[in-house]
């Protein structure tokens, strides 16, 4: 291994530092203390020169075998980020153009005994603007992303990671480096480079088999002879194989059935809330003649996925859904971003505990949207592990591409190398060919003259049609294959790929945004077969933006809230939806009303995603107008890449905003929504559960001004049916009022939950009849606290003396998450649980704890 310690420096020599590899520039310069955090306040914009620069990154390295006795040596990167010269003991070995590839370099002829590698990095930044220069055909665009993201033009024109030229949630960070390992490996007769299992359950036989691929790189010049054994112990499945591997660099595919009788006894693996995640341990072993053996380890997971589209009864167009094992599954969650703008800073750790919020949240998919990275393999490992399917796009979004031999030929090599790199985790469930393209071309985005659309049409065809998606169909036969998203899916295909209308509901996924209308209505949400994105902003908590900001910035106006706002109007489009709801902070002291603001854009966020995914969970089992069928709610988005306001559910650093604690609930298994239509309430029961549930209902109205409810209705013996939503409660709201006396719209609340005979229960819910700054009889409470400790929980228990909404505890910047947060309290008394993720004590907790409700605002 290459990594470790290397000498870098500037493109004429004046920085000269150690480096981290694997790593990039602004890490280097951050931890020999040459720059401060990137992320602190207007740095993005003040470091912009280390992306302009060329930097070079190089090392001696005594080889530690006799080079004489290895038919071929190999200089092997796993990622390059992104445009280099590799040399070795002064030759060239060749170029790097594709921070997304795998680079092999054959240095036999070139290896001493004490060698010195150099890496010569150009920077981002020039070369895309570079090849956009060269690039006479027809115009590529964007040119630029818009000026609020402050962020570097070109970025369609270079395979490296979109987002880091900045996005709308994201700065301009276009790194160089090293980012990935780094290794010499040498071998005699023959290597393997690829290894992949999957999958395959024959309906007709009852029977599992996988295809087990192996790519190899043999260096005799004449055949070579062996055998090869695959066992899975616990399967009592043992198989051994004849093979031939042809010089050169070629594969063998071997299809292993598994034991008759123990396939009826396979444990499939399930996404999470829908069964185990059950792996098998399998032993591959290569004798091969040269009497030179590989022995390979891997783990086996059984499962299938199929996207069905097809006719649904009474309503034009087609489903859009996933089958997993058979089983239509709903699919919940969220979309996945770069954890950080340096890669090198994203470590195992980072990634479990984002993954691990998400399955707490009770999400069972990610999609990996593709403006970012291709995941590292530790993420795929945890998200096999936990149960969270992966919608897989290839790494293109909201822009047009070139499509000239060069570019193409790249990005072919990114697609082999990335699907047979993936192809064996059954986290991912599909493929997608890119973010949002379709649509752009669709809606003419970029304003293209009318008469010159067919050269753009035909552009994208090449690439996302007869390259990408030949080769995923070629190299992956087990999971599906979409071209874009949004799309038609089969429809766009029938259309010659590009649909007229990729956000048509009746047909495959939409993405959805609306910052002008009122959140709280479900009217305005499209009714769509699948949402794949859909969001709202709000701001992170103050002990987020406190570490990367000073005290002249801690007003919702200042200079550095602007700054860090980088989608067009984000700040005001917050502002106005609060307003349709909530009063605005009016504190005279300014940190007090920026805190205040915060507070009130996460419950705005909260309340606003909670009511659009209600909305397409019950809309799961009902066809309104041909509309309806919604098999999927993924919203925009779960993490953050720095401190800044976004669309996320998670800050930056993982704690969760009250978004994700709302999405806890919102997404649970079992839960009873509310919505109100022509004057009429509407309950609806909705479960992801195998089996129906006879269970009661609890409707419960409160004054704003008591904790005493005015009137309780209890109705049994509700049948809640397995995997679908069913209407359980109708009243109209007038009747109920006047049911419960004393109430009207403005001064009355309800909450409503769903239990079983068998400790079985739904999430309390609520229902708001008015907006909260026209709330009638709303006091101003006393909430106390004690904390206490618990074996490795803390437990915090509340009081208070009147209805308190969106009970919030926050406790600054000690790591951990807390059972349920934002709350609407309407009974004296609430435990709520706090699990820390490092240690801390119950007097930390307590001299950080902030606790807020409504009115404190």
């Amino acid at each position: 291994s290459l990594r470790g310690s290397w000498r870098l420096r500037s493109g004429n020599g004046s920085v000269s530092l150690q480096a981290e590899v694997p790593g990039c520039v602004h890490t280097a310069l951050l931890c020999r203390g040459l720059i401060q955090d990137p992320y602190y306040r207007f740095n993005d914009v003040t470091y912009r020169w280390i992306s302009l620069d060329n930097w070079t990154y190089s090392r001696m390295f005594k080889t530690p075998f006799d080079v004489r006795k290895w038919q071929k040596v190999n200089l092997v990167f796993e990622g390059v980020d992104t445009v280099a010269q590799i040399l070795l003991n002064n030759v060239t070995l060749g170029r790097t153009d594709n921070m997304f590839n795998r680079y092999s370099f054959d240095i036999t002829s070139v290896i001493q005994e004490v060698n010195f590698v150099e890496v010569h990095f150009l920077s981002a930044v020039s070369y895309a603007a570079e090849q956009s220069r060269c690039h006479k055909a027809h115009s590529i665009p964007p040119a630029c992303p818009p000026p609020v993201q402050k962020g570097e033009c070109h970025v369609n024109f270079i395979r490296k990671e979109q987002c880091s030229f900045s996005w709308d949630w994201g700065p301009s960070f276009p790194t160089q480096g090293i980012w990935k390992d780094v290794r010499i490996e040498a071998y005699n007769h023959y290597n393997l480079i690829y290894f992949s299992v999957t999958p395959f359950f024959v309906k007709s036989a009852e029977q599992w088999y996988l295809e087990v691929e192996s790519i190899f790189d043999v260096v005799s010049s004449k055949p070579i002879a062996g055998l090869v054994t695959l066992s899975i112990p616990k399967l009592q499945t043992q198989q051994t194989f004849t093979v031939k591997l042809q010089p050169g660099e070629g594969s063998i595919v071997l299809p292993v059935n598994i034991n008759k009788v123990k396939s009826a006894a396979v444990e499939a693996w399930w996404p999470n809330g829908h069964g185990k995640q059950t792996g098998y341990n399998m032993t591959t072993t290569f004798m091969m003649e040269a009497g030179f053996q590989i022995e390979k380890f891997s783990k086996v997971y059984f499962r299938t996925v199929e996207l069905v589209q097809e006719p649904i009864p009474g309503s034009p167009g087609l489903s859009f859904y996933f089958r997993i094992n058979g089983r239509p599954i709903f699919i919940k969650g969220s979309n996945w971003i770069p954890a950080d703008s340096f890669l090198d800073r994203v470590t195992y750790d980072t990634l479990r505990l984002l993954l691990k919020s998400a399955a707490d949240a009770n999400m069972n998919a990610l999609r990996v949207w593709g403006g970012g990275v291709y995941e590292q393999d530790e993420f795929y490992d945890i998200c096999d592990e936990i149960g969270i399917m992966i919608w897989q796009d290839f790494m293109f979004a909201c822009a047009l591409y070139p499509t000239n031999q060069n570019y193409l030929e790249s990005v072919r090599a990114e697609v082999f190398h990335q699907v047979r790199r993936l192809k064996s985790h059954p986290s991912i469930i599909l493929w997608s060919g890119n973010n949002e393209n379709e649509a752009a071309i669709a809606s003419n985005w970029f304003s293209i003259p009318y008469p010159d659309i067919g050269v753009y049409i035909k552009d994208y065809v090449t690439l996302y049609v007869k390259n990408i998606r030949e080769i995923v169909l070629s190299e992956d036969k087990s999971r599906p294959f979409v071209a874009s998203s949004p799309t038609n899916g089969l429809e766009s295909v029938k259309e010659g790929w590009l649909s007229r209308d990729p956000y048509d509901t009746h047909y495959g996924d939409t993405h959805f945004y609306n910052y002008g209308s009122d959140c709280w209505n479900w009217t305005v949400y499209p009714k769509t077969r699948f949402a794949s994105e859909y969001g709202f902003q709000s701001w992170p908590s103050f002990s987020t933006i406190e570490k990367v900001s000073s005290p002249e910035d801690w007003s919702y106006t200042s200079n550095f809230s602007l700054h860090r706002q980088h989608h067009e109007g984000g700040n005001i489009q917050m502002l106005q939806e609060i307003g349709r709801h909530f009063k605005l902070p009016q504190n005279p002291d300014p940190v007090k009303q920026f805190k205040d603001m915060i507070y009130l854009t996460q419950v705005m966020q909260a309340q606003c995603i909670k009511t659009e995914t209600e909305f397409y969970r019950f809309s799961q089992s009902e066809i309104i107008n041909g509309e309806g069928r919604t098999m999927g709610a993924l919203y925009w988005q779960l993490n953050d890449i720095w401190q800044a306001p976004s669309w996320a559910s998670l800050e930056y650093g993982g704690k969760w905003k009250l978004l994700h604690y709302f999405a806890q609930n919102f997404f649970a298994p079992l839960l009873p929504v509310a919505y109100e239509d022509k004057g009429m309430l509407h309950i609806y029961g909705i479960s992801d559960l195998h089996e129906d549930h006879k269970m009661t209902l609890r409707v419960v109205v409160h004054t704003w001004s008591s904790l005493k409810p005015v009137c309780t209705l209890a109705k049994e013996g509700v049948t809640v049916k397995a995997q679908s939503a069913v209407p359980i409660y109708k009243e109209s709201i007038s009747d109920l009022l006047e049911r419960c006396r004393n109430c009207t719209r403005k001064s009355c609340v309800i909450t409503f939950c769903l239990m079983g005979e068998d400790g079985l229960q739904s999430p309390t819910n609520h229902y708001f009849l008015s907006s909260l700054k026209d709330a009638v009889g709303l006091q101003k409470t006393q909430l106390s606290v004690s904390v206490s400790q618990q074996d490795d929980i803390y437990v915090f228990v509340l009081q208070t003396t009147a209805i308190a909404p969106f009970v919030t505890l926050d406790v600054g910047s000690i790591k951990g998450r807390f059972s349920d947060n934002g709350f609407l309290m309407t009974e004296k008394k609430k435990v709520v649980a706090f699990y820390p993720w490092e240690p801390t004590s119950v007097e930390e907790l307590e001299s950080s704890l902030i606790l807020t409700s409504l009115l404190d605002v």
